[in-house]
């Protein structure tokens, strides 16, 4: 059902088989961040995603946009750049009027 999209793997001799869930993507911008960030520090990842062709993406919402496969010893360096991603994102929404698309406060 997920599917590889990006995430440089090359650049390191990890094995993929050691390679386990880390953290939830909620969205595909937050997926791409992550990924850019990942990759200029050389952290070894799979960003997977839930959208599934057949379905045309039906349950990729419930699910959020999909996952970053790492090795475990990485978990905790991804899932902190992963929150700050989202810290950032909800203060971008704050400040443009506490999320609302109207502008009204």
């Amino acid at each position: 059902m997920d599917r590889l999209l990006f995430g440089d793997v090359r650049s390191q001799e990890v094995r993929v088989e050691a390679f386990k869930k880390a953290v939830t993507l909620d969205n595909e911008i937050e997926a791409e961040l992550a990924d850019t960030i990942l990759c200029e520090r050389g952290i070894p990842h799979i960003m997977r995603s839930y959208h599934d062709r057949a379905y045309d993406g039906l349950f990729q919402g419930p699910r959020g946009w999909g996952f970053i496969e790492a090795p475990e010893g990485l978990h905790e360096e991804i899932r902190a750049v992963v929150a700050d991603i989202k810290r950032q994102s909800h203060f971008s929404d704050t400040e443009l009027g506490g999320g609302e698309l109207d502008g009204s406060p």
